[in-house]
């Protein structure tokens, strides 16, 4: 007999807005435990000292979680010149100290090599494995690991602010970017080293900014629910945006009952309307904001609809 899940069998994303010093894990879990879902995830971690937007999906949103994973993102960092750190931010050991010396022209001048696609080597304290393992852990033991340069975009790079030892970026950038690498190599680019103070996440491709919530309006939210002796769900569902938000830009198509069936089955359909490749969002009905989404297919090399994440929910 399979087991039983333990918890609500809710669906959706919520944008939270990730508080300092918290792990993105540790955020995950208190969320999920909050919502009392069955599962949750995140779409790609935010370093405990940085805040903002960590999506996180819950139940048969999880299915779709890959999709924010491959979008890209906007940050707001505060870089400290002068200082490089191991760990590339405020969190590391200090690796050397040098008088910073930059006119804003030279700054200038160096943060326009970083517009565009560029390469970029990703930092040793990133999540990334090597043989099963994340960078950062062998980093932490001291032990460097091979890493290749892989294609980055940055769309856009915005000075805020450049004042003494501090300068201020708006940087809009490409699925992969790492934030304290950018900032590592302006700080070697303009001779004195730097290092991330501050970092902000806004933005996760088209997600809104301002449905964010913050852990403390969940907490307070949930206390509210528990003094009224009401559901926490009446106060916390509304805050979930729909699963299809996670497929943000993704064709749709749409198909009966009885070919969802076989989708659900694991079996591709024909589906009229679609494109020629590519994936797909599957949709019951005839129009998207009528329709029951129940998941992403890919158009396989007979022109039919594939099942690729499909829910298990109706």
């Amino acid at each position: 007999m399979a087991k039983k899940r333990k918890g609500r069998a809710i669906n959706g994303v919520l944008l939270l807005d990730k508080p300092y010093d918290m792990s993105s894990n540790n955020a995950l879990q208190r969320v999920k435990h909050i919502y009392f879902a069955q599962k949750a995830g995140h779409t790609g971690a935010l370093d405990p000292l940085a805040t903002g937007m960590l999506p996180i999906c819950l139940g048969e949103g999880t299915k779709f979680s890959q999709f924010l994973l491959d979008t890209d993102k906007t940050y707001q960092v505060t870089a400290k010149l002068g200082v490089r750190t191991t760990t590339s931010d405020a969190d590391g050991e200090v690796v050397s100290e040098k008088p910073v010396d930059v006119s804003a022209e030279q700054l200038a001048t160096a943060l326009d090599s970083f517009r565009g696609t560029t390469q970029q080597i990703p930092s040793m304290y990133s999540a990334l494995k090597y043989q099963g393992q994340p960078l950062y852990k062998y980093a932490r033991e001291g032990i460097e690991v091979p890493r290749e340069s892989r294609d980055i975009t940055v769309f856009r790079l915005d000075l805020l602010r450049f004042e003494g030892d501090e300068v201020d970026l708006d940087i809009h950038v490409s699925k992969g970017t790492y934030i304290r690498t950018i900032i590592d190599d302006l700080g070697e680019l303009l001779g004195c080293g730097a290092h991330v103070a501050n970092l902000r996440r806004s933005a996760v491709g088209n997600y809104p900014t301002e449905r964010m919530v913050t852990m403390a309006a969940l907490e307070a939210l949930l206390a509210k629910a528990e003094a009224e002796e009401v559901a926490p769900s009446v106060y916390l569902d509304p805050l979930l945006l729909p699963m299809t938000t996670a497929c943000d830009g993704i064709p749709a198509v749409f198909v009966d009952d009885m070919s969802a069936n076989f989708l659900r089955h694991g079996n591709p359909v024909q589906c009229s309307g679609g494109p020629s490749e590519g994936l797909v969002q599957v949709f019951i009905g005839d129009d998207v904001d009528t329709g029951e989404f129940i998941g992403v297919g890919e158009i396989d090399d007979d022109g039919l609809v594939a099942p690729k994440r499909i829910t298990v929910v109706g």
